[in-house]
């Protein structure tokens, strides 16, 4: 379980600071896979880290929002930056920063904590930032991984909470397009082998129907 006395944004720039180059630097399969050939437009990416997926969007012609909570983690991700790279890096805490535009594609990958974080309220706060005809990224482990003592969600069990309660999304505006857990394997540091499942949804918020138009402005 998450340690709520545990300062979120001290524990991650201290990991980052202690142990910089974490991650390989590459796209996550799951974002090449399903974001691949898609006309590029505006993007978000929740939770960047070091970058490798905002990289990998603005290279593929995505202009890139990357916020995350460790400034260490950004600068990373910076660094590797080349000209041409359209790439925005917004050093904030997730569970309080607010979007202030739409974009067309929104993306929340790996986005597990030991130490408290409102994976629910963020997401709801990310799909609000979609834009019609945009699509939501959520990307995560599932079952019980590594060093995370937490029992991680099924995309559809995601998905149930997206669209519970008041608060909810509304289900009749959003498409799912993927909802799958998928297997692969990765090479650890040390060598060895790991298999993996990925939670994979992908959503796409419909555009508003004439209907829609015609009562908007009524």
């Amino acid at each position: 379980m998450s340690d709520p006395t545990i300062e979120p944004a001290a524990y991650w720039e201290n990991r980052y600071r202690e142990k910089g180059g974490w991650w390989s630097g590459n796209v996550n399969a799951a974002l090449e896979r399903e974001i691949g050939g898609i006309a590029p437009g505006t993007a978000l990416d929740l939770g960047s880290g070091e970058g490798g997926d905002a990289l990998w969007l603005a290279r593929q012609g995505w202009s890139v929002t990357a916020v995350d909570i460790s400034p260490t983690a950004l600068a990373i991700g910076a660094a590797a930056q080349r000209p041409g790279d359209d790439i925005t890096w917004v050093a904030a805490d997730l569970a309080e920063w607010q979007p202030d535009r739409a974009y067309n594609l929104v993306t929340a990958c790996f986005l597990h904590s030991e130490v408290e974080l409102p994976r629910e309220r963020i997401l709801r706060r990310a799909a609000a930032a979609v834009a019609p005809g945009g699509m939501l990224l959520v990307v995560g482990h599932y079952g019980r991984h590594g060093h995370i003592d937490l029992q991680l969600p099924t995309p559809d069990e995601v998905l149930a909470d997206l669209f519970a309660g008041d608060s909810g999304l509304d289900r009749g505006k959003w498409a799912v397009i993927t909802s799958a857990l998928v297997d692969r394997t990765v090479t650890g540091h040390d060598g060895v082998e790991v298999p993996l499942t990925d939670s994979v949804l992908r959503l796409r918020r419909e555009p508003p129907t004439p209907t829609d138009e015609r009562s908007a402005h009524a």
